[in-house]
């Protein structure tokens, strides 16, 4: 399989616009660093009816959010809470800020993005905690006073984000918490497992890297190996019975391929209805609208999303 070419031409670019983490590198000065090579990036701006950034009350302290509703009906919409990719520990709202806009503008949901806090200054589970805060409040009569039905609820993010959404999957069910219509996960960060296939075959050349990887989970979990529960990892769940039916999208060139393909397949033994599709592109690509493998997994991320809620 060959990388699609336009891909091939961004992945490329975005080796010296965007370079990764090296193994010694300090995270505040690396988030400083690509936080301000985002910021001085052209907008794509998409036209939505309502965008509102506020605060819900969190276990530990006020969580901010992001409300997207396009249309002007008074009618309750379901609602994807939204979790944005950076490896737990770069990225924010407004990075994923354009990506939400065309979520909630093709599908026709309300799009909760979620500004959780980040590692290492916050480490497992403080950014999952913040995810759970906002289900709950989605799940809530003031979510409904924002004009979301809280009985339509999908979990979504991607990279790091979609882990959050695993583990909000198993969260919920594990403790009786709010129903949850349908999981999303692009490209998703399962487990800090470094010896499949995908890993070994994509340690370097295309974008994300094996060692790119390891420095992430080092600041997430303190330590790159750490053994944790199955909320920071949720590839390490024993049992995926019970959970709602998924959708999860790869990147062939990605060395977190395999897990997310594992998931997929782990839980469709479970008996959870899941659908997965593969891009042939590099981690991160969903969010690149230039890309031909963004606005496709888009259009099939619409779709199912369309179906579920």
């Amino acid at each position: 399989m060959l990388m699609d070419a336009d891909a091939q031409q961004l992945m490329e670019a975005l080796k010296t616009l965007a370079p990764l983490p090296t193994p010694d590198a300090v995270a505040a000065d690396y988030r400083a660093e690509q936080m301000a090579k985002l910021a001085m990036r052209e907008k794509d701006f998409v036209a939505v009816d309502r965008v509102e950034t506020f605060e819900i009350v969190g276990q530990d302290g006020p969580v901010t959010v992001r409300l997207y509703i396009d249309g002007a009906d008074a009618a309750l919409r379901p609602v994807l809470i939204y979790m944005h990719g950076g490896g737990f520990v770069i990225c924010n709202i407004d990075t994923h800020d354009a990506f939400c806009r065309r979520l909630a503008q093709e599908t026709g949901c309300a799009v909760l993005s979620v500004d959780y806090r980040l590692a290492p200054e916050h480490p497992y589970p403080a950014g999952f905690n913040d995810a759970c805060d906002a289900l709950i409040w989605a799940a809530s009569d003031a979510a409904a006073a924002e004009g979301i039905d809280p009985t339509r609820i999908a979990v979504g993010g991607d990279s790091a984000g979609g882990a959050f959404a695993a583990a909000l999957a198993q969260w919920a069910r594990d403790t009786g918490g709010p129903k949850i219509a349908h999981q999303l996960m692009i490209y998703p960060v399962i487990n800090n497992d470094f010896t499949t296939a995908s890993y070994k075959q994509n340690a370097n050349d295309y974008y994300l890297t094996t060692e790119a990887m390891r420095w992430f989970w080092r600041q997430y979990l303190g330590d790159e190996n750490a053994f944790s529960d199955s909320y920071a990892a949720p590839g390490r769940a024993s049992d995926l019975s019970g959970l709602p039916p998924a959708t999860i999208v790869t990147a062939s060139f990605d060395p977190l391929r395999d897990e997310g393909i594992d998931y997929a397949r782990r839980l469709e033994a479970a008996g959870v209805p899941v659908e997965y599709r593969d891009y042939a592109a590099f981690h991160g690509f969903a969010g690149m609208e230039m890309l031909k493998s963004a606005q496709d997994s888009r259009a099939f991320i619409v779709a199912r999303l369309k179906a579920a809620l």
